[in-house]
């Protein structure tokens, strides 16, 4: 991966938070968004994906976290794609406990592509985060679980969906609810009405709730 933008916090750092870009975007995209919204003690880090060729956008190259092949609920998936998208996401939470954040001040998110990653790393991590937030997103590789699953079952998720959502339809999302409410204990989906494909202002100020919630001071 290309070096990440990291927000350096403005008072001491106790926490992390990691947040994934969608397809065709990069670290930059969110990063303001990021800094306006996450508590000063909390680091925040940008990734950007590697650039590859995207079979749903006739090969054409672009900053993906792994193949997309279809917008078919059914359709193929890249799973060694994803597989190892989410062992780099586990190796940006190992190093910060490294550096002495523990896990459950830890938070990964992403919007999209970003958010479906941040759901199956944060899935099949061991360890329990401090939550996971998920924007207009789905559960990749969903026939794996529960038997793919190693997280504890409290980690607290926080799932956001538009309902006028035409690239990865508001349905998805519910399912997606459903199929981790069967899975973990602390699951919010919240609905923004006429929103589409994108973040809104109260979807980025819930999210900030939700940080300083699961990521208060020490």
């Amino acid at each position: 991966m290309a070096a990440p933008v990291i927000l350096s916090t403005t008072s001491k750092h106790t926490a992390t938070l990691i947040f994934l870009h969608g397809l065709g975007d990069t670290g930059q995209g969110w990063a303001s968004a990021m800094a306006a919204l996450r508590p000063p003690h909390v680091k925040v880090i940008c990734p950007t994906a590697n650039t590859m060729p995207v079979t749903l956008n006739g090969g054409y190259r672009m900053p993906s976290w792994f193949d997309l092949k279809t917008l078919d609920e059914s359709g193929p998936e890249d799973e060694p794609g994803i597989k190892a998208a989410a062992k780099q996401v586990h190796t940006l939470i190992d190093s910060e406990i490294s550096a002495g954040i523990a896990a459950d001040r830890i938070v990964v998110g992403g919007f999209s592509q970003g958010g479906a990653l941040a759901l199956y790393s944060m899935l099949t991590y061991p360890k329990k985060l401090a939550g996971v937030v998920a924007l207009s997103c789905w559960l990749p590789i969903a026939k794996t679980f529960p038997a793919a699953k190693k997280s504890p079952d409290d980690v607290p998720v926080f799932q956001c969906h538009g309902d006028c959502d035409p690239i990865v339809p508001y349905k998805w999302g519910q399912m997606t609810a459903s199929v981790l409410k069967t899975m973990m204990s602390n699951v919010d989906f919240k609905t923004y009405q006429g929103v589409g494909h994108t973040s809104s202002d109260q979807e980025l100020m819930d999210m900030k709730q939700f940080l300083e919630k699961y990521l208060p001071s020490q």
